[in-house]
């Protein structure tokens, strides 16, 4: 039927095809959402289950249909489904190669953040921290705190200092003395 149409017409039809196309596959998607939400609030209502719970599945379901319909129009205009899976599984993998090479910059940075506001110590405090009850740790008196380490000045005659990744204060128990109570350092065995 399309080749009694004169040529002109037949390229616009082309053209318009996919167009058109498009536009019934956003409707459909639409559509879809529309019903899933229906269904989904009446089996809310039906046994009583608090709007909270409802919600996680009307959101999956909405997004599931979204992708579903983005993928059917990609493809309806030429884009192949191999090359989308290949270009999709490859920036996640490069994403997730670095989240965890950035993963201990970032805990510490967060963990940083955590100290200034939840202050488990403040500067010129002692510390120690515990690797256990029974076994003693670092210790020291809390000199600095920057984005990745907390530096501790040890006891002792050399006056060495410790920096310690902030992330550690998170993973061990601390014990604090505040500046002026901290008892006497000990003696250090030569």
């Amino acid at each position: 039927m399309i080749e009694r149409l004169p040529q002109w017409l037949q390229n616009w039809l082309h053209e318009l095809l996919p167009l058109v196309l498009t536009i019934l596959v956003l409707l459909a998607a639409w559509l879809l959402k529309r019903i899933l939400r229906r269904v989904i609030d009446e089996a809310g209502r039906r046994y009583q289950m608090p709007a909270a719970m409802v919600m996680a599945p009307k959101r999956l379901g909405g997004f599931v249909i979204n992708v579903a319909a983005l993928l059917l129009i990609l493809q309806l205009l030429g884009v192949s489904g191999t090359v989308l899976w290949t270009a999709f599984t490859g920036f996640a993998a490069v994403g997730a190669v670095a989240f965890f090479a950035a993963w201990s910059v970032l805990s510490n940075l967060f963990c940083t953040l955590l100290i200034i506001t939840t202050r488990p110590f403040r500067l010129h405090d002692r510390v120690e921290l515990l690797e256990n009850g029974e076994k003693p740790g670092l210790k020291g008196e809390v000199i600095d705190i920057n984005m990745v380490y907390t530096t501790l000045r040890e006891d002792g005659e050399a006056g060495t200092t410790l920096r310690v990744p902030n992330n550690l204060f998170f993973q061990r128990t601390i014990r604090r003395w505040p500046p002026g109570t901290a008892p006497a350092p000990e003696p250090t065995i030569q």
